[in-house]
């Protein structure tokens, strides 16, 4: 997919929590340019247009018809917006797409969504930036050489809080059909990590409670899985933690040794048996900060694909098996018994249709 660039010039859809991380990123590094931005709220677009002194829309298609230089649009609106606003970006102005996690809460529209990038000879970025955490790194290239042994047992735990409040800050946060619950919005980058790190999943076996919120999706989820090799682990993951956020960890067990990563989002190096003089530069400290760094380095990631003519860390297919992962969890759930990944399909109710919430979203409408 050969696209001659001499700058990539960014529109960003939708500012909220992680419209920030983008933008400072984007005005960090030299290959990239901030256009425009919009967003249905005119006091935040306001606000940032006066920031950073650019123009602001709250549609927009006016915004990419008016700014044809955008070559790169964010799409940061509800995750049950992702589909529907990355389907029409491509389909009217074919632009290359940075798509903030998850992709889509269904398998099906993120495949159609992947399908017509490559028929309009567009790139899709799907956004897991924990993978380029200093710790995450480690653990991979000790992985990868052995120097951890075979993998026998993997813990994962998160152990945030989210109170009443924060669902309901907006109406599409705490739904099946535009959030999805603790697994999906604060899980997905762990459900990612298990692949990433330690191959594929084989098997899962998971239960999901609403133990700390009045919201329809789960807050916390246990569950066992098996890995292809026969590796086995655990994963916790919850937003009932009370009264603040404890951790985000992954722990190893290998024949050779043991590792663990922790802080508030797997960004600390924490145990490292085969070199422990590795903790402390292997470790990032984010300050309470979720997002962490790793948005920067997807960016020059971004951009050595278009320059440098380098790999894409996440491929197609790659997303692909993390939200069939995704899903192979709440299958289970669903169902009370063990999933098989083979048999993995789309969960009856993460991303079940509401009209009634896309209306509000859909800019166009407006």
């Amino acid at each position: 997919m050969k696209q001659n660039l001499k700058k990539i010039n960014v529109g960003i859809i939708g500012i909220g929590r992680i419209s920030l991380h983008h933008i400072n990123c984007i005005i960090s590094e030299k290959k990239f340019s901030l256009t425009a931005i919009s967003d249905l709220n005119n006091s935040k677009i306001k606000k940032f247009s006066k920031k950073f002194k650019i123009p602001g829309y709250q549609n927009y298609r006016e915004m990419l018809e008016k700014h044809l230089e955008i070559n790169l649009v964010i799409i940061a609106t509800p995750s049950g917006m992702h589909y529907e606003h990355s389907k029409d970006v491509i389909r009217r102005f074919k632009k290359n797409l940075i798509i903030e996690k998850p992709l889509t809460l269904k398998i099906k529209q993120a495949e159609e969504i992947f399908n017509l990038s490559k028929k309009n000879n567009v790139k899709i970025f799907p956004v897991f930036q924990n993978r380029y955490n200093l710790a995450v790194r480690r653990i991979k290239k000790s992985i990868i050489s052995g120097e951890i042994g075979d993998l026998r047992i993997v813990n994962v735990r998160v152990r945030w809080c989210r109170q009443q409040r924060y669902y309901d800050m907006s109406p599409w946060r705490g739904t099946y059909s535009h959030d999805g619950g603790a697994l999906t919005n604060q899980g997905i980058h762990h459900v990612d990590l298990l692949r990433y790190l330690f191959g594929e999943v084989s098997y899962v076996n998971c239960q999901m409670k609403t133990l700390g919120s009045k919201i329809e999706v789960e807050d916390t989820v246990v569950a066992t899985f098996g890995f292809k090799n026969g590796a086995v682990g655990t994963l916790e993951i919850t937003t009932a933690a009370r009264p603040i956020d404890y951790e985000a960890s992954v722990s190893i067990l290998g024949s050779k040794g043991m590792a663990q990563i922790g802080g508030i989002a797997v960004n600390k190096l924490e145990v490292f048996t085969p070199n422990p003089k590795d903790l402390f530069k292997f470790s990032e400290s984010f300050e309470r900060d979720y997002y962490g760094f790793g948005h920067k380095y997807l960016y020059k990631s971004i951009g050595n694909y278009f320059f440098n003519n380098k790999q894409f860390l996440i491929s197609y297919d790659d997303c692909l098996k993390t939200l069939k992962l995704l899903h192979c969890f709440y299958n289970s759930a669903e169902k009370d018994k063990k999933i098989y990944f083979k048999n993995s399909k789309d969960s009856k109710k993460l991303g079940i249709k509401n009209s009634e919430i896309s209306k509000i979203y859909r800019y166009h409408e407006k």
